[in-house]
């Protein structure tokens, strides 16, 4: 069995999981052992289908009002919880029952253009507008407040000022695809070294 089993949110299209989900498969020590999201008809569903990864999908209120996801989590014995287009706040119940394993990433340069409501195109959109030379990812551990965690990583990417904010989601998602499954093993293996395991 493997050492660290990971437990991946997504709110969307999942290209990040799927990147993750690829990773993982040729590791002996960890894998990805569940993929959760809060929409029936999101993308990253099928993307788990297709790597035969165990999916589920659950309502805010089950997500806020019960141990339900908790329990779903220790019944796959998942390790570590890592979030990849996730759009609801963690609740602080899922963070005590996994402190300090709880990874997220965010495409800017936090803290710059991070808090409520900045994610996806909006990011980029607000990155162009302040008319910024450089971007990139921020890979950090989730607390209580939204992207004000322990930044684990960042990469960054020049952006040009004739770049467009899609060109500019472009570069961050290389940045992505390229950095945050490497970067979750580091991290993983980091806190198991640490707990003597």
């Amino acid at each position: 069995m493997s050492t660290i089993r990971i437990c991946i949110f997504a709110s969307g299209s999942g290209t990040n999981a799927e990147k993750i989900i690829q990773h993982f498969q040729l590791k002996e020590t960890a894998s990805v052992v569940l993929v959760l999201s809060n929409k029936a008809d999101a993308k990253v569903l099928e993307r788990a289908n297709k790597f035969k990864v165990p999916t589920h999908v659950f309502n805010r209120e089950g997500f806020y009002e019960s141990n339900a996801i908790i329990d779903l989590l220790h019944q796959y014995r998942v390790t570590h919880v890592v979030l990849a287009g996730f759009l609801l706040q963690v609740p602080s119940s899922l963070l005590q029952a996994f402190p300090n394993r709880v990874l997220n990433i965010h495409p800017s340069l936090l803290p710059k253009f991070g808090g409520k409501g900045m994610y996806g195109m909006k990011v980029h959109e607000a990155v162009k507008a302040a008319s910024e030379r450089e971007t990139g990812i921020t890979i950090h551990e989730v607390n209580e407040e939204y992207d004000k965690g322990k930044i684990i990583f960042q990469a960054t990417c020049a952006i040009d000022l004739s770049d467009t904010p899609v060109q500019i989601a472009q570069k961050v998602q290389a940045l992505e695809y390229n950095n945050y499954p490497v970067e979750i093993e580091k991290w993983a293996n980091a806190f198991l070294k640490g707990k003597g395991m």
